[in-house]
């Protein structure tokens, strides 16, 4: 027998303003919201992010009710006074669900349009990354210290995933102004080195794809793309 195709993931909650994040950032809504938890993103796309999780919430407050009131109106229960009141009720809930994700979807697009307002290039004349260095930026993102061996004296950087970062590289990526050390920590006991903001700039400037094609159109209501679409 042939094997059995690999279902496909389960994406997030649909949302109305998801194709416009999407088109934006070039990513899609999972690996932004991944990209916020590992500290990637920049200010106003970790805003942007927070954002739209609190609208993916109303969004399913939304999208419940109109199930319930599709299920009392299904013929599956009697129809009588009580019936009518449980659609009432619904009715009222949908109205405040809606009311609520049409406040969140206000506050999305606030911190969305200067996006996409702004230029492309956000760093215009910069170096891109090389492969090496989108590695060890995308540790550190995740949380890393600087050691320094007391026998030996070699230091080298650890990050939280076990990745192990050469000192010389984190040198190289303190000069240009992406990462930072936090030098009130000794060394010997582990100094913490994180992503400056032009650091994240970097990593996700570099990390997403190009979005030079037609935005998408909205996802009907309840679907998703199972996959993106192919480009050219």
């Amino acid at each position: 027998m042939p094997p059995q195709p690999t279902p496909t993931p389960a994406r997030r909650a649909v949302s109305p303003l998801d194709h416009r994040l999407e088109a934006v950032t070039g990513h899609d809504i999972d690996t932004l919201w991944a990209y916020r938890d590992r500290g990637v993103l920049d200010e106003p796309h970790a805003h942007l992010v927070d954002l739209h999780r609190e609208l993916a919430k109303t969004q399913t407050g939304v999208t419940f009710y109109l199930r319930l009131l599709n299920r009392l109106s299904s013929g599956e229960f009697d129809v009588d006074a009580a019936l009518f009141t449980r659609i009432d009720r619904s009715v009222d809930q949908l109205k405040e669900a809606t009311v609520a994700r049409d406040a969140a979807a206000r506050k999305v697009l606030a911190a969305l349009e200067p996006i996409e307002a702004a230029p492309a290039a956000s760093m215009p004349g910069a170096k891109p990354l090389s492969t090496d260095d989108q590695a060890a930026l995308l540790a550190i993102a995740g949380g890393a210290k600087l050691y320094e061996h007391l026998l030996t004296g070699r230091m080298s950087v650890t990050a939280a995933s076990g990745t192990r970062i050469p000192h010389a590289k984190l040198q190289r990526l303190e000069d240009v102004g992406l990462v930072v050390r936090d030098t009130s920590h000794p060394v010997h006991a582990g100094q913490p080195v994180a992503l400056t903001d032009a650091g994240r700039a970097a990593l996700f400037a570099t990390r997403r794809t190009p979005t030079t094609q037609a935005p998408k159109l909205p996802a009907r209501s309840g679907t998703r793309p199972s996959t993106p679409a192919q480009r050219r």
